[in-house]
């Protein structure tokens, strides 16, 4: 009798079960434009029913990064997905762009349809919260590709923004507010340095947080990335956003930048708003100098946005009033175009006034 695929290590099957299983979380994510239902060789976006009369296209892929190791590690796939949703998602939104629809990946040694179908059904979750139709994606099995139980995400989101809609932050200007949202965690950057202290200092992220009793470590350490889409989309079409950062890989300091002209550089105040305590214990874990923390985490702030000075308190009310957590934490001044964090002896543990800068090329 000759092999077969199965003998291989390729249950098509299992992964034919996992289609039919998952099909009514991508219906559950329908909107216009988009009918979400699985199973063709594409999917369908149709721009003209979603709205769009004039739309440039937007598009953005990212992962979980080393996030996702943590999460495999504590058999905790239920959040993995918002994440990967919004590290493309938050992308999209900085441009202008609203996120239409999803496409996801997903590849495994071996085929385990139990934690497929909770990394696909948090990924359905993201998708709502973004607004987004999950319209399509990839299911690998791959033997020998990853050690038992394993698995890597990636994520693919395409958005529309109408033509002379989109944000490029050529229109801040020295002057400009920052407001800072606030982030509902680590998001997903920084995991390889989380990881490190959890093995340095023995960590039991099954237990208490000393920080807050009432939460397990490792489920602060796995909270979802926030998803700001629907709150900032209002405010950019009526013109009150100048520009956008997402604080993803590289912090405070590396990012911002990124949405800045010439001649502008961003100073932000860490003394204007609190560390959160997950940060502030980390910090601690691994005796992180301020300057490192600026550049590595989002230190409580996941979204910046760049306002006109006298638009900046009618739009810090409305984004609140959307359900924002929203800091004044700087200001854009002139000079060469860049990024300086910057704290006194009480912020961030300080051993005294300390100064962070980056210049963006």
């Amino acid at each position: 009798m000759g092999l077969t695929y199965e003998q291989a290590g390729v249950n098509i099957a299992a992964g034919n079960a996992l289609v039919k299983a998952i099909g009514p979380l991508a219906r559950s994510t329908r909107r216009p434009g988009a009918d979400a239902d699985l199973g063709g060789f594409g999917g369908f976006f149709d721009l003209r029913a979603a709205g769009f009369t004039d739309p440039i296209l937007v598009a953005a892929n990212d992962g979980v990064g080393t996030k996702l190791k943590l999460a495999i590690d504590l058999g905790r796939h239920d959040g993995v997905g918002i994440d990967l949703v919004a590290m493309c998602a938050n992308d999209l939104v900085v441009q202008g762009a609203e996120p239409l629809f999803f496409l996801d990946y997903f590849a495994t040694g071996k085929l385990d349809n139990g934690v497929a179908e909770a990394v696909v059904a948090s990924i359905a979750q993201g998708c709502l919260q973004a607004g987004c139709a999950l319209i399509g994606g990839e299911t690998a099995e791959m033997p020998g590709m990853y050690a038992p139980g394993d698995y890597d995400l990636a994520g693919f989101c395409v958005g529309a923004v109408e033509r002379g809609q989109q944000l490029t932050g050529q229109e801040i200007r020295p002057g400009d507010q920052l407001l800072g949202l606030a982030s509902s965690g680590v998001h997903s950057n920084g995991f390889s340095l989380v990881r490190k202290l959890i093995e340095v200092n023995g960590w039991r992220l099954d237990r208490p947080a000393r920080f807050a009793p009432e939460h397990l470590l490792g489920d602060l350490l796995l909270e979802p990335t926030r998803i700001y889409v629907k709150s900032l989309l209002p405010e950019i079409r009526a013109g009150r956003v100048r520009g956008l950062a997402h604080i993803t890989g590289g912090g405070l300091l590396e990012n911002i930048p990124r949405v800045l002209p010439a001649g502008c550089h961003a100073v932000v105040d860490a003394d204007l708003w609190p560390l959160p305590p997950l940060f502030a214990w980390l910090q601690a874990g691994g005796q992180i100098e301020p300057e490192e923390l600026a550049r590595t985490f989002n230190c409580g702030i996941g979204m910046v946005v760049a306002a006109a000075p006298d638009q900046a308190e009618a739009l810090a009310d409305s984004l609140a009033a959307a359900g924002e957590t929203v800091h004044r934490i700087g200001e854009v001044v002139e000079g060469e175009r860049g990024c300086t964090v910057r704290g006194s002896d009480e912020s961030w543990s300080a051993r005294g006034m300390w100064s962070a800068t980056h210049h963006h090329g």
